[in-house]
């Protein structure tokens, strides 16, 4: 077996790591010929992939994938790999392919007033970013659908964990407690999307995966139990409606709703971070939050 992860960032490098025990081949793409090295001291065969082309080297490794995992993020052009492929079928590129996971997000919700959604909620996507995810979700099932392919897409709520945290945030002073009237957030832990991936992929699972934790909230509190468990003063509560926020950081406080993970647990998942206090206090205790 051979598992492909196309764009092996911070959530793919997670998921190899999760499926080292499973499968004895994994490789994974970067953009940067500088980070090929990194990936090969995880364990993780490097390739470079830019998304507009795909070098000979790239093609002869497709050809003995068995299990991708698609992790770059769409454009307006649509998704990297399929945008290539064009009208062709994925087993052109892939003839032993078995499975395909790809990672898309929870905004593809849209605005819900704070109201729980769950995978039969229509998508009703608000920013950019959104509605290319779910176009890119269409062409991903399209695809599989006309290949015989089983499909998992993974709606990804806002990701942290070693290294990426409000830890970080509040040791450099870039965390914020910015205040909104009902707004809450989910979240996942990095290492959660991994065993998920995991889990779906020995089940060869097709379809739609919320892939967050059990419990939204305001976001201004996971800042104040943070700087509680430092033994720090968390920054003043800011209001929402008059705080100096990038575009891009306003428009997620554009969507509010509460992600239900039921699908999921149903499948017999259990999370290992279920909420950001059991997560948070684990990186503290263990001193993970770092790195």
């Amino acid at each position: 077996m051979h598992a492909m992860i196309l764009g092996a960032g911070y959530s793919g490098k997670a998921i190899a790591h999760a499926l080292q025990a499973h499968i004895p081949q994994i490789s994974g793409t970067t953009r940067s010929p500088d980070k090929a090295e990194q990936l090969e001291k995880l364990g993780i065969k490097p390739f470079v992939f830019n998304g507009e082309e795909l070098s000979e080297t790239l093609r002869d490794a497709f050809s003995n994938v068995t299990h991708l995992i698609q992790s770059i993020a769409p454009n307006d052009a649509g998704d990297p790999l399929l945008r290539l492929i064009g009208d062709a079928q994925l087993q052109s590129l892939m003839p032993k392919l078995q499975w395909v996971c790809y990672l898309s997000t929870v905004g593809v919700y849209g605005d819900h007033g704070g109201e729980w959604v769950n995978e039969d909620t229509a998508c009703r996507p608000v920013s950019v970013r959104s509605v290319q995810r779910v176009a890119a979700e269409d062409a991903w099932m399209a695809q599989t659908k006309t290949s015989g392919i089983p499909l998992s897409i993974l709606r990804l709520s806002g990701i942290y964990g070693p290294g990426r945290n409000v830890f970080r945030n509040l040791e450099n002073g870039t965390a914020r407690r910015l205040v909104k009237k009902d707004q809450v957030f989910n979240r996942i832990r990095v290492e959660d999307i991994g065993t998920a991936c995991t889990l779906l992929l020995t089940r060869k699972a097709d379809g739609i995966f919320n892939v967050t934790d059990s419990e939204p909230c305001p976001p201004q509190d996971v800042v104040t139990y943070a700087a509680q468990l430092m033994g720090v003063e968390p920054p003043p509560e800011q209001d929402f409606e008059t705080a100096e926020l990038t575009a891009m950081a306003r428009s997620f406080y554009g969507e509010n709703k509460r992600v239900s993970n039921r699908r999921l647990q149903d499948m017999g998942f259990h999370f290992r971070y279920p909420d950001y206090r059991k997560s948070l206090l684990q990186m503290w205790e263990d001193k993970v939050w770092q790195d």
